[in-house]
């Protein structure tokens, strides 16, 4: 994995970026330079603003390969996955999206002759480089072979994980050291012994290992902590299981965690610099946002006054910064009677209280755009954890462990466990959805807020999730 402005992303992944935008770059020159051998035909654009079109030309492509999800690789499904099957409409999306440049900046345009030529020839390379990287995935190429020093629940927990995240990385596990305090969890055979006169490292050397995940809970009492060091000195990589987990599923596990993690661990920006930059991150998609959806809000209203009356809007308590109460807005998707008692209740996928235009706008997310006044007046940003009710927030606070630490920076329209997990309805939900909440807390930059802008693109074109 490489960490990239505090966020974990897959080395794979990045191979695969990186030689796809070379192929469209490359693609762009070489539709130049078919059209240039034909005598009859027009100019292509100047030099010095060619390379700006071909980098344009890339950028809305991976852009729109991004929003399809053809970067959520998985290795399990290797060439029989559905993601060429995105390859064409996110062309389609491509060519939306720089219709739109060359209207806005028209001395980028290629000509109707060489961008048809560009398409052709970048949607061939993709193909054929998704084809090789899919043949070289299924050999040793990308697998990585780790040990685990422990054998209890947290050792067997960190080996399940290992073995069922093939969507980013292939692990092979050499086996498991176990530790004298813990209860065994794993299988007996996949235990490996220190033989007398040898150490951790030359036990790393003999079964080639690069990695060793620390997954031992109680570390008092006879824990190599010398020998770890001397592993990490020879160029094999040591993880706690915190980091592994939070590296792997890009959450930060509660329920094993020590505060001591959190304190002295990296993150947690709260720095002016970034706040500023978030501010202004926050400003300006808000109004771009506001200007184009604001037609489709229009309708939006109109359809609800049609369906159920009025109002069309809600205004409801929720927490926010530091624990402060603020009145969000959105557009009304549950029936005027949806809490006749008064008494809060959990939202749930498939809400019969829903109306037929509300669980459209909530599918499509909607039914968020109103909360964009929120972002204006400072009291939410675009990207940040989902603001809950006061009610629910003071039952959470006492069942879910560092549930005030997501009140630490400003919620958002839109967020990492709203893209990355469904709708909670339950304590148990809402655990699952802090733990991504923390690790946005503690990893949150510009590149993630960008990267979860993206998810939520292709949130709304899927209609899934939230």
């Amino acid at each position: 994995m490489l960490k990239i402005s505090n966020h974990y992303v897959s080395k794979i992944v990045f191979v695969l970026l990186f030689v796809e935008v070379l192929v469209l770059i490359g693609a762009a020159y070489a539709g130049a330079a078919v059209r240039l051998l034909d005598p009859g035909a027009p100019a292509t654009p100047q030099l010095e603003h060619f390379f700006i079109s071909a980098v344009a030309f890339a950028g809305a492509i991976i852009f729109s390969m991004s929003a399809m999800g053809m970067y959520q690789l998985n290795f399990s499904e290797g060439l029989r996955n559905p993601f060429f099957l995105k390859l064409m409409p996110s062309f389609l999306m491509g060519f939306a999206i720089l219709t739109l440049v060359f209207y806005v900046a028209p001395e980028l345009y290629f000509g109707r002759g060489i961008l048809l030529l560009v398409f052709v020839i970048a949607a061939c390379g993709i193909f054929l480089a998704r084809i090789i990287f899919f043949k070289t995935s299924e050999q040793r190429f990308f697998e990585s072979r780790i040990i685990f020093l422990g054998g209890g629940p947290l050792a067997k927990e960190c080996a399940d994980l290992a073995k069922q995240n093939n969507k980013y990385h292939k692990y092979d596990i050499a086996g498991f050291i176990p530790s004298p305090s813990e209860e065994l969890c794993v299988p007996a055979d996949s235990l490996l012994t220190i033989r007398d006169g040898d150490s951790l490292v030359s036990l790393a050397n003999q079964h080639n290992v690069s990695e060793i995940v620390v997954s031992v809970q109680n570390r008092r009492g006879g824990f190599p902590i010398k020998e770890l060091l001397n592993c990490k000195l020879q160029g094999v990589k040591v993880t706690d299981a915190a980091t592994f987990f939070e590296r792997e599923t890009c959450q930060i596990r509660v329920d094993s965690l020590q505060p001591s993690w959190l304190v002295f661990g990296g993150g947690f920006d709260q720095s002016f610099f970034r706040i500023f930059m978030k501010r202004g991150f926050d400003l300006i998609c808000s109004t771009i946002i506001l200007a184009v959806s604001f037609p489709v809000m229009m309708v939006t209203a109109l359809l609800i006054y049609l369906e159920d009356g009025a109002p069309i809007f809600y205004s409801q308590e929720r927490v926010g910064l530091d624990g402060k109460s603020f009145n969000v807005l959105k557009f009304r998707s549950m029936r005027n009677d949806a809490e006749k008692g008064g008494k809060p209740q959990w939202a749930a996928q498939n809400d019969p209280r829903v109306t037929r235009i509300g669980n459209f706008i909530r599918r499509v997310r909607i039914d968020e755009l109103p909360q964009i006044l929120n972002v204006f007046k400072g009291e939410m940003s675009f990207v940040g954890p989902r603001p809950e009710r006061p009610f629910f927030v003071e039952q959470l606070i006492e069942v879910v462990p560092y549930y005030n630490v997501r009140h630490s920076i400003k919620p958002g329209i839109t967020g990492w466990a709203q893209v990355r997990y469904g709708y909670g309805s339950s304590a148990e939900d809402a655990l699952q959805k802090l733990q991504y909440d923390l690790y946005y807390v503690k990893n949150n930059s510009l590149f993630l807020d960008i990267l979860i802008l993206i998810d939520t693109l292709k949130v709304v074109l899927f209609r899934s999730g939230r």
